[in-house]
């Protein structure tokens, strides 16, 4: 059974074919839509990749493009709310905003994050999820998961 997605999670040249996986089951469990910005680090068909997503690979809304500008594009066309981005680097925290039904959670690679040009140019929609000093950041299956239950979370309660 197909879904009406209530979130957009973006992931912008993903490297390691688990998370990405990870990333599908967290979509299918929430209604949520992947999108995979390449350069990708693994094969669509990736055997690593479809084991990560269990047998939910087959439920998920999910769709590869070749540059941020098609993710533009095909974001305007869902209708899509607002974007959020995401890096370790970032000092605004991610539950100081509201996100609303339809809104975008951009999340950079594994190894290198968000590019700079991205990151520079939505300043203002920067978030970031705190953690120690001693972990430069959290894995990217986990972020997606941190954040958008946190969008569930603020609907279910009172505004």
């Amino acid at each position: 059974m197909r879904y009406e997605p209530l979130l957009h999670i973006v992931l912008h040249e993903p490297e390691i074919p688990p998370n990405a996986g990870n990333v599908g089951r967290t979509c299918v469990a929430i209604a949520a839509k992947m999108w995979l910005v390449r350069p990708l680090g693994f094969k669509l068909d990736d055997y690593y990749l479809r084991r990560a997503g269990l047998d939910y690979w087959d439920e998920l809304e999910w769709q590869a493009v070749d540059s941020w500008a098609d993710l533009q594009a095909g974001l305007a066309a869902a209708g899509a709310g607002d974007s959020w981005f995401f890096s370790a680097r970032a000092t605004r925290p991610y539950t100081e905003v509201r996100y609303g039904r339809g809104d975008v959670l951009v999340f950079g690679s594994e190894s290198r994050g968000l590019p700079r040009e991205l990151t520079a140019a939505h300043a203002d929609r920067l978030l970031t999820i705190p953690s120690r000093p001693q972990v430069r950041s959290l894995n990217l299956a986990n972020s997606a998961a941190i954040v958008a239950y946190e969008a569930l979370r603020q609907w279910a309660a009172p505004a």
